[in-house]
């Protein structure tokens, strides 16, 4: 199917490319091999580091010429396979393109690399009194080109939508190597087809993103954090809805189900606000006014004590609020602390729906005999479902998961969601795309694919075949 890279190859690649931007040897692919998903190890045959766009494009017209597979990686903390060679073939790591290139203050954007982190990006623009919303866990970590592949979302969606809602202008690199510029510093853009919008969340299989322009709004004055525990979880996501209905809309709503808030305190071995709760909600408010946003947390109490809410905590200074956001960014590291095997299932239904969904997961987690812990957004609607290994054995675990996830995934569609929200399809779910995604969108997303990469060379295998 495809051709393997050898020395011809990789001589053609020294002659634009320095010595410390390629890798060739096996043992230094170890990191390259996979992502944040457990279990899934593909091994490059080469890793190359570009430092700008023409590099990038001179890569991908040698792939195309001698066929061989290229695979985009950004930050490597996906959790679906995306940036993972299942066929071999080049990674092309973009991690040496971080550099903030611009932040227009008088146009409200920042222009950027894709290998730059997204926590280091808020950082710089809040220095200048600006603010980009989009928060996944992984902010540390994560790279914004890799948001952009993913459609990357995080618990401030509620208010401030996800990653595609910031995105106004691209420069990028087509699988046959032509660079591409479409979109700018403009609020409005009606010219021809939505190309940005087609390659936000494309996964990396139609284009490699090398510059990113994104809008920015100007940072809220105030925020205060309110932790709220409460003893029935289908009340704790009911009193979500009710807190909208009141015409409030916090920049974050997130629920942790008992077992969640029981891993966390596993995890730090050591007393915890409201450890005995059966379900934690997360809510942050902000704004311009410290009194309105104390007004709005006292509406949001009364809400929240008709549903049987038992106390309220309130940060509102930043090591507070940095400590009670540690155990909610740290939920994953403390199941698997747990458990070292996690599969975690990113789905998203109607928001007045999670409780029914979560009723039924914990369900079939009896069922299946496997501990499960739900946490996420609640004003989204996007829950992430843990799936505990723990002591299960290999053969049992292997053959359970898969008849668990596609039970997960039904339930989703039956109660009108996705089988994800912000994680993508990757390599791991593409086999139930057809669970939520007709034939007639799946065959135009083929037929997509095929106008941008004729010859199937960019991250292959991944979505679907």
């Amino acid at each position: 199917m495809f051709t393997k890279i050898d020395k011809e190859i990789i001589d053609l690649l020294k002659k634009f490319l320095n010595s410390d931007q390629i890798i060739i040897d096996r043992e230094k692919f170890e990191d390259y091999s996979h992502d944040e998903l457990p279990g899934l190890k593909f091994y490059p045959e080469l890793v190359v580091f570009p430092k700008n766009t023409e590099e990038v494009s001179r890569v991908i017209k040698l792939a195309n010429k001698f066929n061989f597979p290229i695979i985009p990686r950004g930050g490597g903390s996906g959790l679906t396979g995306g940036a993972v060679p299942v066929y071999g073939g080049c990674i092309i790591s973009l991690e040496k393109m971080n550099h903030i290139l611009e932040i227009d203050s008088d146009n409200l954007m920042v222009t950027v690399e894709p290998g730059v982190i997204t926590g280091v990006l808020q950082e710089a623009v809040e220095k200048q009194g600006l603010f980009y919303p989009p928060d996944p866990a992984s902010m540390d970590v994560c790279s914004i080109g890799g948001n952009l592949a993913e459609g990357a979302g995080g618990p401030r969606a509620v208010k401030y939508g996800t990653t595609k809602d910031y995105v106004v202008g691209l420069e990028f690199v087509t699988p046959t190597g032509e660079i591409c510029q479409v979109g700018g510093k403009l609020v409005k853009d009606a010219a021809g087809y939505n190309l940005i919008g087609l390659l936000v969340g494309s996964e990396g299989t139609l284009a490699i993103i090398t510059k990113i322009i994104l809008r920015l709004i100007p940072l809220p004055e105030f925020v205060s954090d309110l932790l709220i525990p409460f003893s029935d979880f289908k009340k704790a996501i009911k009193s979500v809805s009710e807190i909208i209905k009141a015409k409030i809309l916090p920049s974050t709503i997130e629920f942790l189900d008992r077992e969640s808030i029981k891993a966390y305190r596993e995890f730090v071995k050591k007393p915890i606000q409201f450890e005995d709760a059966e379900a934690h909600l997360i809510i942050q408010l902000d704004g311009n006014s410290k009194e309105v946003i104390e007004e709005l947390y006292e509406k949001i109490w009364e809400i929240c004590e008709k549903f049987g809410a038992e106390d309220i905590a309130v940060a509102d200074n930043p090591q507070v609020r940095q400590r009670l956001w540690e155990g909610r960014r740290s939920l994953l590291d403390s199941l698997k602390a747990i458990s070292p095997i996690v599969d975690v299932e990113d789905i998203v239904v109607p928001r007045a729906s999670i409780p029914d969904f979560v009723e039924e997961v914990i369900k079939l987690g009896k069922k299946y005999k496997v501990r499960v812990a739900n946490f996420g957004h609640a004003g989204d609607g996007n829950i992430h479902v843990n799936i505990l290994k723990e002591e299960i054995p290999d053969s049992d675990w292997h053959e359970l998961t898969p008849r668990l996830r596609k039970d997960i995934f039904q339930l989703a569609v039956k109660l009108g969601g996705e089988i994800t929200g912000e994680h993508g399809i990757g390599y791991a779910k593409k086999d139930y795309l057809s669970l939520s995604t007709s034939q007639v969108e799946i065959d135009l997303m083929k037929k997509i694919k095929k106008v941008f990469d004729p010859n199937n060379i960019l991250n292959p295998g991944k979505i679907f075949e």
